[in-house]
């Protein structure tokens, strides 16, 4: 039996900025692309995330396709027909398990990610090498995590800001 790879992706800036008034605080191409890419993946992948994450991403792009969308949320009469609706990140891991997933993306919001922080088996991390550029924010990734650099791609007319994304693992 293979076992399902919980992983985190987030883009965030020098401060741990993620978000900004209900979107992205910058405009990254590459990103998006590698997002998409990985979170796709090589079989059957789902992507967790919070409520209100899902209704920022805009409803051209919902569902995201190709994977099993996970929606976690409090509210008990929150209902969506292109969505799985759990309301747990532990029952949304399950779910994610019960459909035999190979990967469990965690995509946000900030809550999410502070709860899933000690879950995960690595994480995809795009720092983007601006600061203070949004209104929400997570906790920086300290020394406990080893840093692998897999790629830095400078600012361009379709990347805002230069970046440097990474694969963070648990020392």
């Amino acid at each position: 039996m293979i076992t399902m790879q919980l992983k985190m992706i987030l883009a965030m800036d020098l401060d741990g900025c993620i978000g900004k008034e209900n979107g992205l605080p910058w405009r990254l191409r590459s990103d998006m692309l590698r997002f998409k890419r990985l979170t796709i993946g090589e079989g059957n992948s789902a992507v967790l995330m919070g409520r209100t994450t899902w209704e920022t991403i805009p409803e051209i792009y919902r569902p995201l396709v190709e994977r099993i969308n996970i929606v976690v949320t409090r509210n008990k009469e929150y209902t969506l027909d292109d969505a799985e609706v759990v309301y747990s990140i532990e029952d949304g891991i399950k779910h994610a398990k019960n459909k035999n997933c190979d990967e469990c993306w965690i995509i946000g919001g900030a809550n999410v990610y502070e709860q899933c922080r000690d879950m995960v088996d690595e994480v995809h991390l795009t720092s983007v090498e601006t600061s203070n550029s949004g209104d929400v924010r997570v906790a920086l990734f300290g020394e406990q995590w080893i840093r692998e650099v897999i790629e830095s791609t400078p600012q361009s007319s379709d990347n805002e800001h230069p970046t440097t994304y990474m694969i963070l693992r648990k020392s």
